[in-house]
């Protein structure tokens, strides 16, 4: 099956959907496919290279001309309405590869929307964030999980977080081309079912099937030693994610300071305006460490934490932790308990409570047989989110909308 995954990022940008990306169309060549990526151009990266066996071609927008307007950080940004410069790019990199299925996977993709054809590939959307309900993705308004869209609110909320020219503008298309998505993909593939409530999958009637995130087994940490060193000796508490305060990152300072006896904090991560600066004494932040890197700190600490006050569609690094074989402390929020189940693999609170966090980690602290039960039930949990168990089902989920096409 020839197959063309469309993404806003791909490796050497880090991230998680960066990170699945790449993890699925190498295991999908693996597995005897043609899978090349179409992604946005960035300086210094090759317009067009192989990464291990898959074809990353690296197309220019429109929008990345006026970055006065549009850029909100050293990456690029795709609009959520077609781009013209992207529309062209993607047009000439279909014809080149011929899929036989288009694979989205963030906004990017909604510049194939223009050149779908009845006749032509087959339109697969992952869905990672809420991307058809809220103009931020995140289903988030001024720090509360957001009720739903609607104009006047949604414009208010996009004007503070991208200024008012650019927030109106994401907002209109954001409105008209999530319509024309919901109409134009064939089938949609939430990575959870707190994802597809999100994005108002089920009530529209849309078509879709869950298929979760996986993760492959952790690579060498050897080239890593130089970072690692910089890892406490002692015991240690983990963050990994965005040093924001949707993350909740505000809430675990605030739960770890409570502590009677505080194990060492570490935070790996992207640093953002609203990062606390002042951290106490014990508290280490570490800035964009490769995913190498971070998967060696999981395996070398007591338990992950993830205090998000956001519905996490997923949480990658959830489950990056179980195949770790650490527990995991984290808010009973979003796809998060389709992962974790409380006292099972781990302690869920309820999101945005420091006194519940802190008893929790008050516990995976101080009671070592709780913390290897379930560090054991961790890996365990695991080995549902193997590429042997995941990949599967997305080539299930091409192979039902190739079936269809033909019927």
């Amino acid at each position: 099956m020839r197959i063309l995954m469309i993404c806003d990022f791909y490796p050497p940008f880090v991230g998680g959907v960066e990170i699945l990306v790449s993890s699925l169309a190498r295991e999908l060549v693996r597995r005897g496919h043609e899978v090349s990526v179409a992604t946005l151009a960035a300086e210094s990266l090759a317009p067009v290279e192989d990464d291990a066996g898959v074809r990353v071609h690296r197309i220019a927008s429109t929008t990345q001309r006026a970055e006065r307007l549009f850029a909100t950080s050293a990456r690029p940004w795709a609009p959520p309405a077609p781009d013209p410069g992207a529309v062209a790019g993607l047009r000439r990199v279909v014809g080149r590869e011929r899929p036989d299925v288009v694979h989205g996977h963030d906004w990017l993709a909604r510049s194939f929307l223009p050149l779908k054809r009845r006749a032509g590939p087959r339109l697969v959307m992952s869905l990672h964030y809420f991307t058809l309900a809220c103009p931020k993705k995140s289903l988030m308004r001024d720090g509360r999980v957001c009720s739903g869209p609607g104009l006047a609110k949604c414009l208010a909320c996009a004007g503070r977080h991208y200024g008012g020219a650019k927030g109106a503008v994401v907002v209109a298309g954001q409105r008209a081309f999530a319509r024309a998505e919901a109409a134009l993909v064939d089938l949609f593939v939430p990575v959870s079912a707190a994802t597809a409530a999100g994005n108002g999958l089920t009530a529209a009637g849309l078509p879709y099937v869950v298929v979760p995130n996986f993760v492959a087994a952790a690579p060498d940490p050897s080239p890593y030693e130089r970072l690692l060193r910089e890892l406490p000796r002692e015991p240690f508490l983990l963050f990994v994610g965005d040093v924001r305060r949707d993350k909740g990152v505000h809430v675990l300072l605030d739960a770890h300071a409570r502590l009677a006896r505080r194990p060492a904090l570490v935070l790996i991560g992207k640093v953002w305006p609203d990062t606390p600066r002042d951290l106490l004494p014990g508290v280490t932040l570490l800035r964009d460490w490769p995913n190498g890197a971070v998967r060696e700190a999981m395996r070398r600490c007591l338990a992950l934490v993830v205090p998000s006050v956001w519905g996490e569609p997923f949480g990658i690094v959830v489950v990056e932790a179980l195949a770790a074989g650490r527990p995991v402390v984290a808010s009973a929020i979003g796809g998060i308990p389709e992962i974790v189940h409380d006292r099972r693999e781990g302690l869920l609170v309820a999101p945005g409570d420091a006194a519940a966090l802190t008893a929790a980690l008050h516990t995976i602290v101080d009671d070592g047989a709780l913390r290897e039960a379930l560090a054991d039930n961790a890996l365990l949990r695991a080995r549902t989110y193997t590429p042997a168990e995941v990949i599967p089902r997305f080539e299930a989920a091409y192979e039902s909308v190739r079936r269809a096409a033909r019927q």
